[in-house]
């Protein structure tokens, strides 16, 4: 068979070209094995991937449900036997073992809550502390079963909002630097959430100003202007009731801090039915929208504001008609919002005071959704207003078009 020569050569030639695929790709794994790092450097990296895990659970608060999940990431970070996290009036999670001392951990707590200072409780006399406890289910242990006890305080501020407690065979010198240190950490997170709260009724606070901002003086000026519908022409009146309505309901709804663009463009079309209801051709208003960004996610009440400062100080102090420009544009990960007039414009400077809260209480909308959007997505996401005396007033924003935090 002449061919068996050539055939043999082939089959050892791919034989060898597989045994150096498969070396190769060991050599690879194995390089990329070693480019993780040292055994340090990988115990870093666990160490900051559990915080992380456990503080998710933390966000919300000193709470049962937070707590019980962020209680097993921390019990593995201190490698106890048991650990547990309080607040002032009970336990609110255990993982592990020690669970025996579940009805004693307030009574031990006790002082740690009042003076805010750690407590080591030695393992020998952990029994006798069990077993003198105020609770009617505590006793002491079993022999075999003693536990040191660590507790260090959670304090959030100067206050002690709760405890954490770790159980091991005995109280090692690292152990009770480490639970002090988790429990430092677990009281910054508290405190973040207190800040996270915080701000949520700073939104619902710089809301409901808006609101009262909007009934004075627009709801006055709407009535009248449907007043005098009523004898001349009566059927204008009643749609102008019917868009009046629409809009205060939208405007003083409970619920929710955030809405859709579309959502907010049909109040503004309804306020603005309104305000022409008054000035007639001296509002002219023109619309240019994207339809792939109506969905995108804005603060509640975020635009309403910027086009009624354009009504009330741009073009009611201007003679003659003016005109407003609304353009909403997809501008990558971003949606861009313009409004812009014709009106008188401001002093930059004067602007500028506004911005800072230093102003008048004129322009309170521009302040309050300028700071709103801050709050709500970075320093660098608030209003970019360009504006000269008689030169008219350019309103942008610019708001991330996926935003997974926040419903409408």
């Amino acid at each position: 068979m002449p061919d068996s020569p050539l055939v043999a050569a082939a089959a050892i030639a791919v034989i060898a070209l597989a045994v150096a695929v498969v070396v190769a790709v060991g050599l690879k794994v194995l390089r990329s094995f070693r480019e993780l790092g040292t055994d340090a450097e990988r115990a870093t990296y666990k160490t900051l991937h559990t915080a992380s895990r456990a503080g998710q659970y933390l966000r919300t608060g000193l709470n049962p449900a937070g707590a019980a999940k962020a209680s097993r990431q921390l019990r593995g970070l201190l490698g106890c036997d048991g650990l547990a996290i309080t607040d002032t009036t009970g336990v609110l999670a255990w993982d592990g073992a020690a669970e025996e001392l579940k009805p004693a951990l307030m009574d031990l707590a006790a002082k740690v809550l009042e003076g805010g200072h750690t407590a080591v409780i030695p393992a020998g006399e952990l029994p006798l502390l069990a077993g003198i406890a105020g609770s009617k289910e505590a006793r002491p242990l079993a022999a075999g079963t003693e536990r040191a006890v660590i507790i260090a305080p959670i304090k959030a501020s100067t206050r002690v909002v709760g405890v954490v407690a770790a159980f091991a065979p005995a109280a090692r010198a690292g152990l009770v630097r480490a639970t002090s240190e988790v429990a430092d950490w677990v009281a910054t997170q508290v405190e973040l959430a207190e800040l996270d709260a915080s701000r949520t009724l700073l939104m619902e606070a710089e809301v409901r100003a808006l609101r009262a901002q909007i009934s004075p003086h627009f709801i006055y000026n709407s009535l009248n202007a449907i007043a005098s519908f009523i004898n001349t022409d009566p059927v204008r009146a009643r749609e102008l009731v019917v868009e009046f309505a629409d809009f205060t309901r939208y405007s003083f709804r409970r619920h929710g801090d955030f809405t859709t663009l579309a959502e907010e463009l049909r109040c503004i079309d309804r306020y603005l039915l309104l305000e022409r209801a008054r000035f007639g051709e001296r509002v002219q208003v023109s619309l240019r929208i994207a339809p792939e960004v109506l969905s995108t996610v804005i603060p509640f009440l975020s635009l309403q504001p910027l086009v009624e400062n354009s009504v009330r100080h741009g073009l009611e102090a201007k003679e003659g008609p003016g005109h407003i420009t609304i353009t909403a544009n997809d501008s990558g990960a971003f949606a861009e919002v313009t409004i812009e007039d014709d009106g008188v414009g401001m002093d930059p400077e004067k602007l500028r005071a506004v911005l800072a809260g230093h102003g008048d209480g004129d322009h309170v909308g521009l302040r309050n959704v300028d700071a709103r959007l801050r709050q709500v997505y970075g320093e660098d996401h608030g209003l970019v207003i360009e504006t000269a005396p008689d030169e008219g007033t350019l309103i942008t924003m610019r708001v991330p078009k996926s935003q997974p935090r926040h419903d409408a």
